[in-house]
């Protein structure tokens, strides 16, 4: 057969899997997929699409399997890299992500949106300062789009350079002027002052963005803006201003994000349900594993974890891994469960009870414990994991799970006037808050009756008030002794990539204590809600 009949040949083939796909024949797509890549083994594109067909039909560990036959002779093409890592990232295979990313730094001559799309990647797995570094060589080879600085600024306000990163997003606001996150980080980047603040530039801003529009990405930008409002007015004291702004930037997320409270009863009741089944198994003996040992934080989101993971990572055997998804990632692939959705998680969850937790264990710390740096503990501060808590107990039960816990209308206000943008959906209205926290107490309440050896609770209110104390129980309880430093998170030059990461590097306060007290009134629904 010449060149040109088996042109014709792989294009009828394709044609046809792009039917399948179209028509969602996955498993007819599965095979013409498997033709393809039998003709022409080079070609990555069918690869990585065979990938994504195995990852829908559920079977993640076939997936995962293509991707790591991909990455053996990984591309030296940044558009297939960036394809390939993104999806080993989020099947979990982070150890092959990252050793495809380091070949793009001996590749000559990358353009300036290539290193961007590189700095992009090493941010991705949470390697802050190397990309903060590639995304200033990308900015002077030419690198210029919205998202670029957006990133840029982003990543100088993770790494401490607050009047740097200030100066980008007013750039980037000249230019794009409806880019509303980048309004919120500006607002957020420090305490707004009646001398300094932006609140014109919000106003007049809002008045130019359409009240009534149907378009998602206007609706999107106007909740922004209103989001970056309520900051500053709060900041300045004027609450009941702040507070309708608020409200009309959580109005249009709820919109826009609906709350899935199905789903989220499910997750619980199937965590609650596995749990159970676990506890019925037979003790063993806990596996022994080698190298820089996991701390874990979790909590319910805004409860205070990146601030005691700054005090905790502020320790000379301490670092901090930021938060990780690695986790659960894990478990999908321990229990062979897809990665994709609500079933996907409650489905994996159900299977659990009948994995083999020492798999589970020694897989996470293969693809994390790289993040230790050279020290002896180093901290996975995801508040998600709350809900792993037994299966992290079952899989590393050397691992110390730390729970810090907060008042309930600090720590509800504290979701309620955070914009976390399209996500986090129960945090835009009241009912949803409640009714998620309501799950959140129910979960904790199971771990704490079931396995009250599993994990040692923190409370925010002793953090702030007594904090010596309260931190020597649980640098204690990790087994490590106190350190002058670990009272001074603030002097913790560390990278932080979360929403808090200009406030935890203040000196310890207390001025969130109680704060929701401002809006006691425009509060009162949800109180009751969550009685």
């Amino acid at each position: 057969m010449n060149a040109d009949s088996n042109t014709a040949a792989e294009s009828r083939l394709w044609r046809r899997a792009r039917h399948y796909l179209e028509a969602n024949l996955l498993d007819a797509a599965q095979g013409t997929l498997e033709t393809i890549v039998q003709r022409t083994p080079q070609d990555i594109r069918a690869r990585l699409q065979l990938s994504a067909v195995l990852l829908k039909r559920g079977k993640l560990r076939d997936s995962n399997e293509a991707l790591l036959q991909i990455a053996k002779a990984c591309p030296k093409d940044v558009q297939w890299v960036d394809e390939l890592v993104r999806s080993l990232y989020f099947t979990g295979e982070i150890v092959a992500a990252r050793e495809c990313v380091d070949q793009l730094d001996i590749l000559p001559d990358l353009t300036g949106p290539e290193l961007a799309s590189q700095a992009r990647l090493r941010w991705l797995l949470g390697e802050i300062p190397e990309a903060g570094r590639l995304i200033e060589c990308a900015m002077a080879a030419g690198a210029d789009s919205a998202d670029d600085h957006y990133l840029r600024g982003l990543l100088l306000q993770f790494t401490g350079h607050i009047d740097q990163a200030d100066k980008v997003f007013e750039t980037s606001l000249q230019r794009w002027p409806n880019f509303a996150d980048v309004a919120v980080l500006r607002s957020n980047l420090r305490r707004q002052t009646a001398q300094a603040n932006h609140l014109d530039v919000l106003q007049e801003q809002l008045h130019r963005i359409p009240a009534d529009s149907a378009d998602p990405a206007t609706r999107y930008a106007r909740a922004g803006f209103e989001a970056a409002l309520f900051k500053e007015l709060d900041d300045l004291g004027r609450h009941d201003e702040a507070w309708g702004a608020l409200e009309r930037s959580n109005a249009l997320l709820h919109a826009l994000n609906p709350y899935d409270a199905a789903g989220q009863t499910a997750v619980v009741n199937a965590l609650i349900d596995a749990s159970r089944l676990i506890s019925t198994h037979k003790p063993r003996a806990a596996p022994a594993f080698a190298g820089p040992i996991p701390i874990f934080i979790v909590s319910m989101p805004r409860s205070g974890s990146t601030l005691l993971d700054r005090m905790l990572s502020s320790h000379s055997q301490v670092t901090s891994a930021g938060e990780l998804n690695d986790f659960l990632r894990q478990l999908r692939w321990t229990a062979d469960a897809s990665p994709l959705g609500v079933s996907g998680t409650v489905d994996a969850i159900q299977r659990s009870p009948n994995i083999d937790f020492g798999e589970l264990g020694a897989r996470y710390l293969k693809q994390t414990q790289w993040r230790a740096q050279g020290r002896r503990f180093y901290i996975d501060k995801a508040p998600i994991n709350v809900r792993m808590v037994h299966f992290i107990h079952k899989a590393l039960p050397h691992a110390p799970i730390l729970y810090i816990t907060r008042d309930p209308m600090d720590v509800c206000y504290s979701n309620f006037k955070a914009m976390f943008g399209n996500s986090s959906a129960y945090s835009y209205d009241m009912q949803t808050m409640a009714h998620y926290f309501g799950l959140h107490q129910r979960l904790t309440s199971h771990w704490r009756d079931n396995i009250p050896d599993a994990l040692l609770e923190v409370s925010y209110a002793s953090l702030m008030r007594d904090t010596e104390a309260t931190l020597g129980k649980v640098l204690q309880h990790c087994g490590l002794d106190m350190e002058e430093s670990c009272l001074h998170p603030e002097r913790n030059a560390d990278p932080v990539a979360t929403p808090s990461s200009a406030q935890v590097r203040e000196p310890i306060h207390t001025r969130s204590i109680g704060e929701w007290q401002h809006y006691a009134k425009q509060l009162e629904p949800l109180l009751r809600a969550i009685g």
